[in-house]
């Protein structure tokens, strides 16, 4: 069989996850790329040619039969070429009772003294095997197929990565590549696919999403559960609790809470958090939502719904925000307000100043206004913001002063029929409809970047402007979800208060 560095890649990227790789080999249909995909494919190829151009006196081994690559970089190597660009390995390897066939095309070999640098080009600008295991391992796995050709160590292993910085990489040792490959070949041969819970987060944005999510619902799997997370998902199955109904039918909250799961190197017991699990299994299992509690949400006459789209660093040095998004909603509502990045050098920097002074122009005509918002990333990056340039009026401190988390808020509120509190998700379940066919984050960047890439002044306002209403339409989803949510507590309030007077009646 044939093993290659591409199955690192697979086994690793969106998430860590054997069964993308079982589904693979099985020539297992996954979805087409998406659109940010190809502009980080089309980035990711730039920066690497950007990176050739430096060198000069290149053997450029890119063209050709995979075979005649192979020939020709071992021709090469023996000729001592200074820089071989896109050489291939490929060597026979027995593993356990099986032979295998291992392939590698590292982007170069530099000769560096009597030895060679092997050096891989990415994208990525963190580079720790934690948040990259798959450029890890395939860097060792270039060095261990150059020694079995040359019978020479690497003088080093290296990734130019997305900072243009070159980065040593730890080599490991032989041992634990073999390891690695003989595992692989076991998932790939298996009988039966390996066992893979689903996750919300672990499953997106990888191409056989829609496969393994309609299975998974399909056999009501018990990883669909909110707050059963992966290790609690492998421990129940051991013990062959397999979908929402089994854990209903077999536990209570004592018995679950007991349950020991994977956490880290060690376990620790699911505790507190059997009681939130049951309630979402039974709103799963009902199709209906389970009230918890009033909501705790600010008493206010007006909020104003806050929303920012950015960059992650693997594609900004600044891990930009690029469009910081507010509005009114409630009695005296107001426009929507967008700040956004400038194209030039100053552009960062721009975009925070007019958010800093849209906000206060809320805040003068609105004293002590909530800025509601949607988990932790608004008041992660106006933190951060504020170390970056300022805030010269305390405008910044009266904005994180005043943040209102609805996510925490509904969680704590109801129990929803859902497998996710994503936005996207709980919107859809409150009855929110957009009108755009095309959205979301990775969307909105993809499209960013092609504002930020094109001289077509026409083509980047019609791509901005795409952008803008999906960010409105973000924040007006957000006060759905809170309109909804205040009407739910008030309906089950005034239930529950019902209730107690016909019993005391």
């Amino acid at each position: 069989m044939l093993l290659s560095s591409g199955d690192f890649y697979r086994a690793h990227r969106p998430s860590a996850c054997d069964l993308r790789l079982y589904l693979h080999y099985r020539d297992t249909p996954g979805a087409e790329p998406s659109e940010f995909e190809e502009v980080i494919r089309r980035l990711g190829e730039r920066h690497e040619k950007a990176h050739l151009a430096t060198f000069d006196n290149v053997t450029d081994l890119s063209e050709g039969s995979f075979e005649e690559r192979r020939q020709r970089t071992i021709d090469a190597i023996e000729n001592r070429a200074p820089v071989i660009y896109q050489g291939v390995f490929s060597e026979p390897l027995r593993i356990g009772a099986r032979d295998c066939q291992i392939t590698g095309i590292p982007d170069f070999l530099i000769l560096d003294g009597d030895s060679y640098v092997i050096r891989d080009v990415k994208m990525a600008r963190r580079l720790t095997e934690k948040e990259h295991a798959e450029i890890f391992w395939q860097l060792r796995l270039y060095g261990y197929l150059f020694t079995r050709v040359t019978g020479k160590v690497p003088l080093r292993l290296e990734v130019f990565g997305g900072a243009s910085e070159v980065v040593q990489i730890d080599a490991g040792d032989n041992g634990a590549v073999e390891n690695t490959l003989s595992h692989y070949a076991d998932v790939v041969l298996g009988a039966q696919p390996p066992f893979e819970p689903v996750g919300w987060t672990k499953c997106g944005g990888c191409s056989y999403h829609e496969t393994c999510w309609k299975e998974a619902e399909s056999r009501r799997d018990v990883a669909l559960v909110p707050k059963v997370d992966q290790g609690l998902a492998r421990a129940l199955h051991d013990i062959d609790v397999g979908s929402y109904d089994d854990l209903l039918k077999d536990f209570d909250e004592k018995r679950l809470s007991d349950i020991q799961k994977p956490w880290g190197t060690k376990t620790q017991k699911v505790g507190k958090a059997a009681s939130d699990i049951l309630r979402s299994a039974l709103a799963l299992q009902s199709g209906k939502s389970i009230y918890i509690a009033a909501p705790q949400i600010p008493s206010a006459e007006n909020f104003v719904m806050f929303d920012l789209e950015g960059l992650p660093p693997h594609l900004d040095e600044l891990e930009k925000v690029y469009l910081w998004g507010i509005q009114v909603y409630g009695e005296k509502p107001g426009p929507f307000m967008a700040a956004t990045s400038g194209f030039g050098a100053d552009g960062d920097r721009e975009g925070w100043m007019q958010f800093l002074d849209n906000a206060a122009a809320i805040m003068k005509e609105h004293s002590n206004i909530p800025f509601v918002h949607w988990h932790h990333y608004e008041r992660t990056k106006v933190k951060q913001y504020i170390d970056r340039y300022g805030d010269p009026d305390g405008t910044a401190a009266a904005v994180l002063n005043n943040l209102f988390d609805l996510l925490p808020a509904t969680q704590k509120a109801v129990a929803l029929p859902l497998p996710s509190y994503s936005l996207k998700v709980v919107e859809k379940f409150v009855g929110f409809k957009r009108t755009q066919t095309e959205y979301g984050g990775d969307w909105a960047m993809a499209r960013y970047i092609e504002a930020t890439e094109t001289e077509d002044e026409g083509l980047r306002a019609s791509v901005m402007a795409d952008i803008l209403q999906y960010n409105e339409e973000d924040l007006a989803a957000t006060w759905a979800v809170l309109d909804w949510l205040r009407d739910y507590g008030r309906n089950n309030e005034a239930a529950a208060a019902g209730v107690h007077q016909t019993r005391c009646d």
